[in-house]
């Protein structure tokens, strides 16, 4: 799939929390992530995602614990770079988009944004790569 950077475990700490997000490579055609949000010892927010490779397309599936029934939602790859993955579903609520970028080898920066309340709203989550 060529998006190794992906890979490894990322981590933001803040003031309301640590967020961290782990990815591994399963085999050629799926990668598996994990993302939490932890305040002190309770975590706010968690989810598993996919990022599946099928026949042609790229397919990010996260499963949110506590959204969408805990069903899974597919967002399909629309652009891809050496150093910026996109993924989009029209259909969702919120986001609407999700995408990667990579700033260097330890830090990347997520973003989702779509429509909130009828208007455009996006959050970002730079994150740095845990040694």
């Amino acid at each position: 799939m060529t998006t190794d950077w992906l890979l490894g475990s990322w981590e933001n700490k803040s003031g309301n929390g640590t967020m961290q997000e782990n990815w591994e490579k399963t085999n050629d055609s799926l990668y598996e992530g994990a993302s939490y949000y932890i305040k002190d010892k309770d975590t706010l927010h968690s989810e598993k995602i996919e990022l599946l490779q099928k026949d042609d397309q790229i397919l990010y599936i996260p499963t949110v614990k506590g959204q969408n029934n805990d069903q899974p939602v597919v967002f399909l790859l629309t652009k891809k770079t050496t150093k910026q993955l996109v993924f989009e579903n029209p259909n969702h609520d919120y986001p609407k988009k999700i995408s990667y970028n990579l700033i260097t080898k330890d830090s990347i920066v997520a973003t989702i944004s779509g429509t909130q309340q009828g208007k455009p709203s996006s959050d970002s989550f730079p994150m740095k790569k845990k040694k």
